[in-house]
């Protein structure tokens, strides 16, 4: 699977419901928007510009990248996460994690929780969000989070699959044991380091009897511009040739963050993926 991210900006000018057309019409699989609502600069909510997304596109699958888990209680996740997967036919992909930025919750009001206590919220999240949409009057009681005889109607007529962003071994460990897929960044687990954290989800997942789809979020930008440390850049050719030395890491998946036009970007990404898959 080939995903293209789109910027969240709300600045003037900016399009990314037309975005992610113009991804649909080039062949990607999926588009995925991050989690970041408090700021400086104008920027859409992510859940609320995703499905202006689904309802603007009929193919592409649409992404969190990644819902930090504080921000919203995790039985609404899973109702609002029942909602999009419906309306759009089944294409919601729920990227979740435990958290990132402390000053964004500190900002909002939400309190900071400990390291230990973002990985202890992010697992009892996937719990009751799991729990709810499958079984019938839940009841869930963690250190975070609990829910009394819940009721959820409908439940997904489809699996939704859940991808988390981790990184440190405890959160690892569990998306090995709970998700059905890992997306680390790149600025965060370079190739080699995201190579060996990599090792403990599949290990982590092999002793759980299950399978995880390893996707790796990269920004990239194709052309003649030079680019800083950090950003997979150069020809169509010499891009596709560092991001197949990605996929002998075990990626299989990516997310390419374009930077520069987006449009510009997302055709001559559109090659490159084209490289990817012949190769």
């Amino acid at each position: 699977m080939f995903g293209l991210s789109l910027s969240t900006s709300a600045a003037p000018g900016t399009d990314p419901v037309g975005d992610a057309r113009a991804a649909e019409e080039l062949g990607f699989d999926f588009v995925s928007a991050s989690d970041h609502p408090c700021g400086t600069e104008p920027t859409y909510e992510v859940w609320t510009l995703l499905t202006w997304v689904a309802a603007a596109t009929s193919r592409v699958q649409v992404a969190t990248r990644v819902l930090g888990m504080p921000y919203r209680p995790p039985a609404m996740v899973a109702k609002m996460a029942e909602s999009l997967h419906r309306f759009s036919g089944g294409r919601l992909i729920l990227g979740l994690g435990g958290g990132y930025s402390d000053d964004e919750f500190r900002a909002f009001g939400l309190g900071v929780p400990s390291p230990p206590e973002k990985v202890d919220g992010m697992v009892e999240g996937i719990h009751i969000i799991r729990g709810l949409w499958s079984e019938p009057a839940f009841t869930f009681r963690g250190s975070r989070y609990h829910t009394e005889n819940a009721e959820l109607e409908p439940k997904p007529e489809r699996p939704i699959p859940i991808w988390l962003g981790t990184y440190g071994a405890r959160a690892l460990e569990a998306t090995g044991r709970l998700a059905d897929g890992w997306i680390p960044s790149y600025g965060f687990a370079p190739p080699a380091h995201a190579a060996r954290l990599r090792e403990r989800v599949l290990a982590a997942a092999e002793a759980s009897g299950r399978t995880v789809n390893c996707v790796y979020n990269v920004p990239v930008h194709v052309g003649g511009s030079q680019m800083p440390e950090g950003i997979v850049s150069g020809s169509a050719e010499e891009v596709a040739e560092r991001l197949l030395t990605f996929t002998g890491l075990g990626f299989t998946s990516m997310n390419l963050t374009p930077t520069g036009d987006f449009r510009q970007q997302a055709e001559r990404l559109a090659d490159v993926v084209a490289i990817l898959r012949s190769a």
